[in-house]
């Protein structure tokens, strides 16, 4: 096979598998701003005229703009807190060697294999119990507990990146533990952190399962809303399409924020 077929099979490879990725957001999107009529179509229409009455009925609902508020509160928090608890923990996983290190390096990594429907109902006792249903700290403090390994894991990689002979020339330069940290594998380590931190965002303003099990109406997020709308009567697909675009959109805009870092997180280590 000559080189210029070569470049076109995978040229053509690479259209169809981003236009397999993407087709579901252009529908979603596109479907926001169909009428009801276009919306319920068959065939589909594919040409129309574009109308913004589903994002006018979803901001007049109160209902959606705070669930949109509460999902911006518990996973930006939920993020600063597992990028701030999650670094220097990476940091200690990389370099440096104590007595049982390995098992909790196996304990961080485990916490993600652990399938959430079964904690769910553990977890909705001990909240209850704890006077802690329908609070933002509830959602907060069971994301950070699945984000949190996810930052230890990326970060870690990052850090062991970085050559130990700078935090040696720092140390004979009579620098402490915090400075070296925060001074050198924080800089150096921000491709890492940034990938770490949209994981953690995505994954937070996402999350479905103990938002729906562990709020009522004051902390209801985003996707909890979007599915309410759903009953036995009614289907109202533009206010559903319309819902997930806004969800959509903040975690596009953040990555599209920090993608430069991100593409150099998502590559460390690819050279080596």
């Amino acid at each position: 096979m000559t080189k210029p077929t070569s470049r076109l099979l995978h040229g053509l490879g690479l259209t169809v598998v981003v236009a397999f990725s993407l087709f579901p957001f252009y529908w979603m999107v596109t479907s926001s701003l169909k009428d009801q009529t276009d919306l319920l179509a068959s065939p589909p229409v594919w040409t129309f005229a574009p109308t913004l009455e589903h994002y006018r009925a979803i901001f007049a609902d109160q209902k959606v703009v705070n669930a949109v508020i509460n999902s911006l509160i518990v996973a930006t928090s939920t993020t600063i807190l597992a990028v701030m608890l999650g670094a220097p923990a990476a940091y200690a996983l990389a370099r440096f060697d104590f007595r049982g290190k390995q098992d909790l390096w196996f304990w961080f990594i485990s916490n993600r294999m652990i399938s959430p429907i079964v904690l769910a109902l553990p977890i909705y006792l001990l909240a209850m119990q704890l006077g802690l249903l329908d609070t933002h700290l509830v959602l907060i403090l069971i994301y950070l507990t699945f984000n949190l390994p996810i930052v230890v894991w990326i970060c870690t990689d990052q850090f062991r990146s970085i050559p130990p002979e700078l935090e040696q020339a720092a140390r004979l330069e009579g620098a402490n533990q915090w400075i070296i940290f925060s001074k050198i594998y924080v800089p150096l380590g921000v491709p890492g952190i940034a990938v770490s931190a949209i994981f953690s965002f995505i994954f937070s303003w996402n999350e479905l399962l103990y938002a729906l099990v562990l709020t009522r109406r004051t902390v209801q997020t985003a996707p909890v809303v979007a599915t309410s709308f759903m009953s036995g009567y009614e289907l109202p697909w533009g206010k559903i399409m319309a819902t997930g675009t806004v969800i959509v959109l903040p975690v596009t805009v953040f990555a599209l924020l920090v993608s430069k870092h991100m593409i150099r997180g998502l590559t460390m280590g690819a050279t080596k």
